[in-house]
């Protein structure tokens, strides 16, 4: 048996023989620090990459595609809403109201109804680069504004493969089109990029409690009530449910009403109701809703080819909650509460 190592040490004179372990190759000596060519390094976890539309992790960013979708009566439910990243809500003719959706992190199979462009929609897309625009005809004057526009016009009179007519609905309101055949149109579509949208939790203070809030325009009014089970703003329009073709009630957890300067433009429809030009370049006044809360903003997009950015009064980013996101895009003063 191996006995350890022995030292001798004089204490007063005396001898006192202590033992003394000998130490490990791969152990410091008693009160020296470990080499630091011993110790594993730590390896700090990647961020997590969110989608500049949503604020959810994604992998990649695709191609945006925006799409104008029927939202009266006659043209319910939509299929494929439930799919968008953002759902714009413009103001038409007769103060009568059409949405305007974008899709990039999702893609549904199939979209519609798709109805007609406006000069609106023009002024919007540029943020997205250059997208796929799906749309169904446009006055002849407009069609110049389109071929001109920062847009890859995947309409159906120059993608007319993409549509079909679905079955059980009446003309006009049953045209769709199939998503991936619209982007097969539009190889070089712009990738979903930043718009100027921040995520992530809400203001500290600011926010005022609300269980609903409604927007009206002259011939049509949204009402988004929240729902505290679902953690989302449930939709309606006109005092109805808005109900989705896939099944249960259109919602979004963060809903933004965008007040805008709205004038008339050049353009009509064949009733020469005028056309809205709703502008949304400059600066104004918003309200977000967002988590049962309503908060006071303030939005700029200094151009057409930049993002729109929303603050708190005091300036610091109005971060939405992660997930689904609508603009209302509505020309009278926020009343809160």
């Amino acid at each position: 048996m191996r006995l350890p190592r022995m030292i001798t040490v004089w204490l007063a004179g005396a001898a006192v023989v202590l033992p003394v372990a000998a130490c490990s190759p791969d152990e410091p000596a008693p009160g020296k620090a470990p080499d630091a060519a011993s110790v594993a390094p730590t390896e700090e976890p990647e961020p997590v990459k969110t989608h500049p539309f949503t604020g959810k992790p994604y992998q990649s960013l695709r191609p945006v595609l925006a799409v104008k979708i029927e939202n009266t009566s006659a043209g319910k439910p939509q299929l494929g809403l439930k799919s968008a990243d953002i759902v714009y809500v413009e103001q038409v003719e007769a103060g009568l109201t059409r949405l305007m959706a974008i899709f990039s992190s999702k893609l549904p199979p199939k979209v519609g109804p798709v109805r007609s462009a406006r000069i609106s929609d023009l002024h919007i897309a540029p943020q997205f680069g250059k997208p796929a625009f799906a749309y169904s005809g446009a006055q002849t004057k407009l069609l110049p504004f389109i071929a001109e526009a920062s847009l890859f016009d995947v309409g159906d009179t120059r993608n007319p493969g993409a549509y079909f007519r679905q079955p059980g609905r009446f003309a006009p309101y049953n045209l769709f089109a199939d998503t991936k055949q619209l982007l097969a149109k539009a190889p070089k579509a712009s990738r979903a990029k930043d718009i100027g949208f921040t995520f992530g939790d809400p203001p500290a203070e600011g926010g005022v409690p609300r269980k609903s809030y409604t927007v009206r325009w002259p011939a049509a009014r949204f009402t988004f009530t929240w729902s505290e089970a679902k953690k989302q703003w449930m939709i309606a329009q006109d005092g109805k449910k808005d109900m989705a073709a896939e099944g249960g009630q259109l919602s979004a957890p963060t809903v933004v009403v965008q007040y805008t300067k709205t004038e008339r433009s050049e353009f009509h429809d064949f009733n020469q109701s005028y056309t809205p030009l709703v502008h949304t370049t400059g600066k104004g006044t918003a309200i977000v809703l967002r988590d049962g809360m309503a908060y006071k903003a303030r939005w700029e997009r200094e151009s057409e080819d930049g993002g729109t950015t929303f603050t708190t009064e005091s300036g610091e980013p109005l971060n939405f909650a992660p997930g689904q996101v609508w603009v209302a895009l509505a020309s009278r003063k926020p009343v809160i509460p």
